[in-house]
């Protein structure tokens, strides 16, 4: 199994915040500095976790920026870089991708991501409805990877053409694609191009019935993938700790700001949103989906909404479900980051049955996922 972070590039606090918007937000009481930022990498380093996950959109500086000021006040950790599909030509993503590894020593994963909130997609200028956005990512990934080849080539598509495309020389290191997405136009994506699919915490009947169907559908082109989980954790020394820190969270929602995250996320066209949304029913009633499950982040977060609660081995005892069910990747979080970041590399992950990957000295830990391809 591998471990991966996540730095929270639109604040940080004692509260449940949004990843990726700041219109009704809690307020963050830490800024989202390189400093602290880099404080948060290097205790996710110092936890053994092999990379950190940044979110990209409105409410967050671009990712690219801070990832790769963060990696000079890094020694080992991946940086997990989360680019939005379309913003961007592929050709120009590949030379971004190109300069990320040299100046970080080969610490670059990339998290693909295609969008679900249409009116945020039109701020940005983007007006494809939701699986024309799908149709422009396959061939996005697609000439991301033959610019990384480093021939010189030709591409013909519905959303982009080249010619005469490609890096200098092929890229030695070519990072790792990380890709999600519930719908079947996703899934259709993921199973061609991606090297690790990744899914929000669902419970996990849910779970194992999607690893099964992405691995066939990648089976059906010819190809392996390695899967993962995105989770929040409310881990401490016993149960009756951890459910009362997730009652204080919950206290921390209002009901204003639980109603207006919920009247965001209905005017999304996000199936993996919709799947979020569903365990709550934006009600506070009822948020334990499954064992040591909870669904409340999802109230007021948009993306991934479930945590593992409980105690340091009861949530170690539901990673190793979901591993045995055929999880490969976990991309874990809590609030405040810097904290709990040593405490579940510390109290959590050490109590986890099945071996784990650590990040290699002198860099590389974002190729923890491995290319398939």
């Amino acid at each position: 199994m591998t471990f991966h972070w996540f730095l929270p590039t639109s604040g940080d606090g004692h509260q449940v915040g949004a990843a990726t918007v700041s219109a009704g937000a809690a307020r963050h009481v830490r800024a989202a500095t390189v400093e602290y930022l880099s404080e948060v990498g290097r205790a996710a380093e110092q936890a053994g976790f092999a990379a950190a996950l940044t979110p990209v959109g409105s409410g967050c500086p671009d990712p690219w920026i801070v990832c790769a000021a963060v990696a000079r006040h890094t020694e080992r950790i991946g940086l997990l870089v989360a680019v939005r599909a379309g913003f961007a030509l592929p050709t120009l993503i590949a030379q971004q991708a190109e300069a990320f590894q040299a100046v970080s020593g080969g610490r670059l994963a990339l998290n693909i991501v295609t969008g679900g909130d249409p009116a945020e997609q039109r701020a940005y200028g983007d007006f494809l409805d939701h699986d024309a956005r799908y149709a422009r990512t396959d061939e996005f990934v697609d000439v991301l990877r033959r610019s990384w080849a480093g021939a010189p080539f030709d591409f013909t598509g519905a959303h982009y053409r080249v010619a005469g495309g490609g890096l200098a020389a092929p890229l030695a290191d070519p990072p790792p694609v990380y890709f999600g997405g519930a719908s079947p136009a996703a899934e259709a994506v993921a199973a061609r191009r991606a090297d690790v699919y990744l899914m929000w915490g669902e419970p996990p009947a849910a779970i194992g019935t999607r690893v099964t169907r992405i691995r066939r559908l990648a089976a059906e082109q010819g190809r392996t993938l390695r899967t993962g989980i995105r989770l929040h954790v409310i881990a401490r020394p016993t149960a009756t700790e951890a459910w009362a820190e997730a009652d204080r969270l919950l206290t921390g929602m209002s009901p204003e700001r639980i109603a207006a995250a919920q009247a965001r996320f209905a005017r999304m066209d996000s199936v993996g949103q919709a799947r979020m949304t569903a365990l709550h029913g934006g009600s506070a009633d009822g948020l334990t989906v499954a064992p040591n499950l909870w669904a409340g982040i999802g109230l007021v977060r948009e993306g991934a909404g479930t945590a593992l609660v409980g105690s340091y081995a009861e949530v170690a005892a539901r990673i190793d479900e979901y591993a045995a069910l055929g999880v490969d990747e976990f991309v874990l979080s809590g609030w405040p980051h810097r904290e709990e970041a040593r405490r579940v590399g510390e109290e959590v992950l050490p109590r986890v049955s099945q071996p784990r990957a650590f990040p290699a000295a002198g860099g590389g830990s974002g190729r923890a996922g491995g290319s398939t391809r």
